[in-house]
């Protein structure tokens, strides 16, 4: 080439220099190449148009890693960005090594990359050289801070010393990586293995038990507390004569042992064992007592912290009952899950205790609190019911006395704050008859699965939390399980976990309850796993910022078609009911009755149907209320196969006048209950009760969505409206 001749082209001048150029912007994700940045990646020789993902398949994971830190670095420092690049084929094999050159571009409103560079095949250094140290970025202290960088992170992150371990055999150091690792430990006067990797496990008995005095560098690190570098296995050899023997089978070339120092103490050794030489550097050496120096620290973290789950899962678990013997006619199933982070250890607690004449009780409660405090008050709070119950009280009784208990035990009139409160439900059942008498302080309502997979709350009386007012009054609620039926406990752990309130809590769990068709105990931990299970992500509620609680969970079936119970398939019998008791003093709870009967009828087909036997129930409840001093009682049945079901509402007071119809003016504002339910019902009736009457009305169901209203049903039974 003369003076003057024009420069070549530069594509020429790369083919010449078997160089490859790319281009490569994050926003669109595309990576654009020549004929030979192509070929060097293991692609046909020839310009292409690629995804991050394609080019990613053709590169080491780790160096893909490593790209990402040098390119933000090199922005953040105005420079080039160089990094060594390992190319593998599809199967995983090393094709070659790349070095590639680039001058990155961000843009700050759109937060992405854009680099233009050149790739380049190198000779793959020899590990321990001064190439080697440099093999990912070019510069080796870059590298090295990096390293610690990631492996600080990864350390600090690491819960159990079984995860620590994994974070140690897993660090990539630059230039010089161990391929063997051992942890050790101390216990009394003899050194332990605590965890490694690289050899097998039963290669490593002869390390176990070893006294501290032995001549052996790990037990020598922990004498003095001083690090010990070996850079052949001569060097090994002559100052370590009586276990060399137990090194040398391992074929390795290079050893490090650092001292595991916390709070000034030495705590144990840490090996790196090298396949090849390794000088050992002070930039080497460094590295190794930094990474040494955050492995104590993960390595205590973890110990302490396994530590207390192991002391605190203990203690709660010591205070939780083992289930009795079962129970003629009924199944049981109860589930215990800590989640509430930090102790985990808490107030939650269920029990089942054996009462005279073959009934039992159970409770379930939650004392405030997620401490050891809170377990301490739930475990004498437990004994107190259980002495309360043996003592043959009732249910409200019972509740009565451990409250006046436990705000003795919390109230302080030098700490106020000190105060504490728990929820507490306890249901005394007769297994014969499915009878169930509950009482209710604070205390979420219980959930009665039907024989044929309808779930509902049932509404309870109740009372204060126990603790608040030591002379609360706590209501009994009676309630029959049907065979087949299933009564479910659980505290706001299970509904509210993932962010939910009570009411999208609920509405998560009711699809387990009514579409699972296993045994008890698959129920239970199907509930379980939709709080806590892989895809309990996909239901988070509207609360991401709740705090998890513990879970406690109790489930009770009484045998029969449709309780999923024993290894029998699941008979839907096409029968439900309800009851619910309205006092005079809380009218509020006709809502509660309206939303009883409106899940009850959840999968009726008319709309209207729904709507009209709704209004005829908060009629007949008002009615009650307005024109007696009794409370109501309302029983809803429904039966029949679908296509043919009748619902059946029948409320009973204890009043003695008997209602009848009257013909309002166009201004009245009452005297219309009974042509409503003469309008709206398909049969309806009265009939003497004795002290007091009942008013019953029935729909048959309808296949067509919106059917007219007015049917007219003659009134049946022995009382003819005047």
């Amino acid at each position: 080439m003369r003076t003057g001749d024009p420069l070549p082209e530069v594509g020429d001048v790369l083919t010449a220099l078997a160089t490859g150029l790319w281009h490569w912007n994050t926003a669109t994700g595309e990576v654009r190449v020549d004929a030979g940045a192509a070929r060097l990646l293991g692609l046909p020789a020839e310009p292409a148009l690629l995804t991050e993902a394609q080019v990613r398949a053709r590169l080491h994971p780790v160096d893909w890693n490593e790209i990402t830190g040098v390119v933000q670095l090199a922005v953040a420092e105005g420079t080039l960005a160089e990094v060594r690049i390992r190319i593998m084929d599809e199967q995983g094999h090393l094709v070659r090594v790349v070095r590639s050159r680039s001058k990155p571009s961000f843009d700050t409103v759109r937060k992405t990359y854009e680099l233009t560079g050149t790739l380049q095949e190198v000779a793959e250094p020899t590990p321990g050289t001064p190439a080697g140290r440099s093999a990912v970025t070019g510069e080796w202290r870059r590298s090295r801070e990096a390293c610690l960088v990631d492996a600080g992170r990864a350390l600090a992150e690491a819960r159990s010393t079984e995860e620590v371990l994994r974070v140690a055999a897993g660090l990539s150091m630059p230039g010089f990586s161990p391929d063997g690792l051992a942890v050790f430990g101390v216990s009394g006067d003899r050194l332990t293995v605590v965890g490694h990797h690289g050899q097998p496990h039963s290669d490593m008995n002869s390390f176990v038990n070893m006294p501290l005095d032995t001549d052996y560098p790990a037990a020598e690190v922990v004498r003095t507390g001083r690090a010990v570098y070996l850079s052949s296995p001569e060097q090994y050899r002559s100052r370590y004569p009586l276990t060399w023997p137990l090194a040398e089978r391992y074929g390795r070339r290079s050893w490090a042992f650092l001292p595991l120092t916390v709070a000034g103490r030495p705590m144990g050794a840490w090996m790196a064992a090298f396949a090849y030489p390794v000088a050992f550097t002070p930039d080497e050496r460094s590295v190794l007592t930094t990474v040494a120096r955050m492995l104590a620290q993960a390595l205590s973290r973890a110990g302490a912290a396994e530590t207390q789950r192991e002391l605190t899962d203990g203690l709660q678990r010591s205070m939780l009952p083992v289930l009795g013997p079962e129970i003629p006619g009924m199944g049981i199933a109860a589930r215990y899950v800590p989640t509430g982070g930090g102790l985990q250890v808490g107030g939650d607690w269920y029990d089942m205790i054996p009462l005279p004449g073959g009934r039992f009780a159970l409770v379930i409660g939650d004392v405030q609190g997620h401490d050891v405090r809170a377990a301490g008050l739930m475990g004498q709070l437990r004994i107190a019911l259980r002495a309360y119950a043996a003592e043959g009280h009732r249910p409200d009784a019972v509740l009565a006395r451990a409250s006046h208990f436990f705000h003795g035990l919390t109230a302080s009139e030098d700490d106020p704050g000190a105060m504490r409160f728990a929820t507490c439900y306890y249901a005394e059942v007769d297994p014969t008859t499915g009878t169930v008498e509950s009482a209710r302080a604070g205390h979420l309502d219980p959930v009665v699965r039907m024989a044929d997979g309808t779930a509902l709350i049932r509404a309870t009386a109740g009372g204060l939390p126990l603790g608040i007012d030591p002379d609360s009054d706590y209501p009994t609620t009676r309630l029959a399980l049907e065979p087949g039926d299933t009564l479910m406990l659980c505290t706001d752990g299970l509904v509210e976990t993932g962010g939910h309130d009570l009411h999208s809590g609920w509405d998560r769990l009711r699809v387990i309850l009514e579409r699972h068709e296993g045994d008890l105990e698959e129920l239970a931990d199907a509930l379980v796993q939709a709080v806590h299970g892989p895809s309990s992500h996909h239901t988070t509620g509207p609360l991401a910022d709740r705090r998890e609680d513990d879970i406690a969970l109790l489930l009770l079936c009484r045998q029969g078609e449709g309780c999923g119970c024993g290894d029998s398939p699941v008979i839907r019998t096409p029968v439900r009911r309800t009851m619910l008791t309205v006092a005079q003093a809380e009218p509020e709870r006709i809502a509660t009755a309206r939303q009883h009967l409106r899940d009850l009828l959840h999968d009726w087909p008319s709309a209207d149907q729904l709507d009209a036997a709704v209004l005829l129930l908060s009629e007949m409840l008002t009615n009650v209320l307005v024109h007696t001093d009794a409370d109501a009682l309302l029983v809803a049945e429904v039966t029949g196969e679908p296509g043919e079901r009748r619902i059946r509402v029948e409320v009973t007071d204890s009043g003695d006048d008997l209602p009848h119809k009257r013909r309002p003016g166009e201004m009245a504002s009452s005297g219309r209950g009974l042509m409503l339910v003469e309008m709206l019902a398909d049969a309806w009736g009265v009939a003497p009760r004795g002290a007091g009457k009942s008013i019953w009305y029935e729909v048959y169901e309808s296949t067509d969505p919106d059917p007219d209203a007015g049917r007219g049903g003659a009134p049946e039974g022995d009382f003819e409206p005047a």
